[in-house]
């Protein structure tokens, strides 16, 4: 019988329920300021990021590949016999690699990693399904055979208050993140399902006319599929808010999440101001 472990990391922004509820293991992230280093979403808060920015812009780290030795060592006294890990796009981090390495210095335990090609709720949303699917009883082939599915019906897009910290970052070229400020552009980021990489959606001028573009491109999808919505915020709860009051309205929503803040470390890399939106397309 498979005794099947779910992993993943801080970036998923999974809710406590969430990873009680399938007993989830998170490998938090690092967020590294001069004098002192933190675990993502355990030793500091979102606010405490976000309220340390003006003085410091703290750099940040992957899970210490200690920390994911050790997760697989106590998974095999505890009697697991296959895992699975669903990680932080690829192209964003170097912890699909990392812990692909890892999981084969343990070859009692049957380990198969996933890759999201996302971040936040799109990285969470494969999570939870993966633990639903444990919980119904399905085998370890049968969950990761599902896997690609559902995250072809997952979208995501978010907007930002400032390009700086993409632009600091590295998310986005220096050059388009220097003219974009000066010309108040607010561009729709997307993730590229085939690299996992932040790419433009679309262009607009303004907070105003981005958080409308983000409701229209929801309505867009929402013509033509039921989707559950998933709203995450980077210090942005008024305006995410105001999001969650317009799509409420729409009906092929089916159900909202509006949970909170993404993780630390998230927002190190967004800045404050991020409003997130995923859909997942109902089958």
């Amino acid at each position: 019988m498979n005794k099947i472990a779910l992993i993943t990391d801080s970036t998923a922004d999974l809710n406590e329920e969430i990873i009680k509820k399938y007993d989830v293991k998170i490998l938090p992230f690092r967020i590294i300021y001069k004098d002192k280093e933190y675990k993502d979403s355990i030793e500091v808060t979102p606010k405490e990021v976000y309220k340390s920015l003006e003085r410091e812009v703290p750099t940040s780290s992957l899970p210490s590949m200690k920390d994911m030795d050790n997760l697989f060592s106590s998974l095999e006294k505890d009697g697991y016999t296959h895992a699975i890990a669903v990680t932080l796009s690829s192209g964003l981090s170097g912890i699909y690699n990392a812990l692909k390495l890892i999981s084969d210095n343990h070859p009692k335990i049957i380990s198969h990693i996933i890759d999201s090609k996302s971040i936040s709720c799109g990285e969470g949303v494969i999570v939870e399904t993966c633990g639903k699917l444990i919980e119904k009883g399905k085998n370890f082939e049968q969950i990761i055979n599902a896997v690609p599915n559902f995250m072809k019906r997952m979208h995501i897009f978010f907007v930002v208050g400032t390009l700086e910290y993409l632009k600091k970052g590295g998310r986005i070229g220096k050059i388009y993140g220097t003219i974009g400020e000066i010309l108040n552009i607010k561009p729709i980021v997307s993730i590229d399902k085939e690299d996992g990489k932040y790419y433009t959606y679309s262009k607009v001028r303004g907070r105003k006319q981005s958080l409308k573009k983000l409701i229209d491109i929801a309505k867009d999808i929402l013509k033509t599929k039921k989707c559950k919505v998933y709203l995450r915020e980077g210090n942005a709860y008024d305006d995410t808010k105001k999001v969650y009051d317009e799509l409420i309205k729409l009906p092929n929503v089916t159900s909202i999440d509006f949970n909170g803040n993404i993780s630390p470390v998230s927002g190190v890399h967004s800045g404050p101001g991020l409003v997130g939106m995923g859909l997942l397309e109902e089958e």
